[in-house]
């Protein structure tokens, strides 16, 4: 990491000894602040959990390449032994984190930022469905904790000092969870304050908050019995009521995030796998699935006392935005993501498609530096403008030694560094000037 300067407070020992006024306590002061800004190395910019630290798929670093030469930004380092499977990457205090089957297990696998392996834990066993086996959840890390979900429920918090298993629970086994279809467990955990929650989906409890330490039932909620989907919550505020947000295979809820009640529900009949996660502002709520279901906007009201739903607008189809699974990203009054096999930009308000290009294919995406980076399922990865005016591809390279499986594993940028898990392998790109 790169060097920075900054300003640290020092109370010096002797400060008795050398008034605040006087120029050889000041001249001291500057000179051991001076020291340790040369030495001490850049804090990381952490992308601690699913779609980043506001699970929005936004990175707001800065000093970013503003195009990327002709064969790719430069290729830092490669890693195996990150394991089969789907996961994304999340990395916190200079610490890289994934899923990934590796022979006899599904692990949580931690490296540093140079690729070393540092440590793995046992989630779960490996495999799932046999087409697309691995874990496809991301980590979360938070307070010295990592959280994972393996493909066949096993929820497990492990503890970063002592590289070892907290606890764990299993949704399935243990809360009666369901889901919609037979691609397994892919939520990626949220943690808020003293819950780690998750949706095992059905009759005895659709989302539970279980204590983050030690994995106790804080609460569940039965109010609403749908078979879980893949989507991962969100927080947010409406009328002052902080609630957790999902989307399951047969509607979209709002649950009040300190007493699991449900606040709201919109009936929306999802297909096969409904995987994206949802995407809020003020009031408008947007949600989108494949398998010919398209997207909807709702209108999220609260007034006398109660929530209320609206749908304002669904596109069926590819009409609008039908997104697999590369994620829909806000950014202003427009959302971003993939359409099928297109990249799409729709306006969040009325639902009025703005763009729809062919040539990016299908994919995931981030946004950072103003910028979109897709990752296509067949391997090319694109930087394009940021504009609902139109769609402009500014550079695409292809990543190395590509497996055969899809790239379905998000893209992340931490410390302006790219990461790429294809399978066994991770790939880290510099972005940086």
């Amino acid at each position: 990491m790169r060097a920075r300067r900054r300003c640290i407070l020092i109370e010096s020992r002797r400060r008795a000894s050398y008034p605040m006024g006087s120029t050889t306590f000041t001249m001291r002061k500057l000179i051991v602040l001076s020291l340790i800004s040369l030495t001490l190395p850049a804090l990381a910019i952490d992308w601690p959990q699913w779609r980043g630290p506001n699970r929005d798929g936004i990175n707001t670093e800065k000093n970013l390449l503003d195009e990327w030469p002709e064969d790719g930004p430069k290729l830092l380092w490669r890693a195996k032994g990150v394991g089969a499977g789907f996961s994304s990457v999340v990395s916190s205090g200079g610490v890289l984190y994934t899923l990934g089957d590796v022979d006899d297990a599904c692990y949580l696998i931690a490296l540093d930022t140079k690729g070393n392996h540092l440590w793995k834990g046992r989630v779960g066993d490996p495999q799932g469905h046999r087409g697309y086996p691995g874990p496809r959840s991301t980590p979360t890390i938070a307070g010295g904790k990592a959280y994972a979900l393996g493909q066949h429920g096993d929820l497990v918090c492990f503890d970063l000092k002592a590289k070892k298993e907290s606890w764990r629970v299993n949704v399935a086994s243990d809360f009666g969870g369901q889901m919609m279809s037979g691609w397994r467990w892919s939520e990626s955990p949220l943690v808020d304050g003293d819950k780690v929650v998750v949706t095992p989906g059905g009759s005895k409890g659709a989302m539970i908050a279980l204590n983050k330490d030690n994995g106790e039932v804080i609460w569940r909620c039965k109010d609403f019995k749908d078979r879980a989907g893949y989507s991962s919550i969100i927080i947010r505020e409406i009328g002052g009521q902080r609630q957790y947000i999902q989307l399951t295979g047969e509607s979209v809820v709002g649950v009040d995030a300190g007493n699991g009640k449900l606040l709201w529900q919109a009936a929306r009949k999802g297909r096969t796998a409904v995987i994206s996660t949802p995407v809020y502002d003020k009031g408008h709520l947007f949600v989108t699935s494949a398998y010919n279901v398209g997207c909807n906007g709702f209108k999220v009201s609260y007034e006398n006392g109660e929530f209320s739903t609206k749908e304002i607008y669904k596109h069926a189809g590819s009409v609008g935005m039908a997104n697999h699974h590369g994620g829909a990203i806000r950014v202003g009054d427009h959302v971003y993501g993939s359409n099928g096999g297109n990249l799409s930009c729709i306006e969040l308000g009325t639902g009025k498609v703005m763009w729809n290009e062919r040539s990016a294919g299908k994919g995931a995406i981030i946004v950072v530096g103003g910028k979109i980076i897709l990752r296509t399922e067949r391997g090319p990865v694109s930087l394009v403008k940021l504009s609902p005016d139109g769609y402009e591809e500014i550079s695409r390279f292809e990543q190395p030694d590509r497996t055969r499986a899809r790239a379905w594993s998000h893209p992340i940028v931490s410390d302006g560094v790219l990461y790429l898990k294809d399978q066994d392998t991770l790939f880290a790109y510099d972005l940086r000037k």
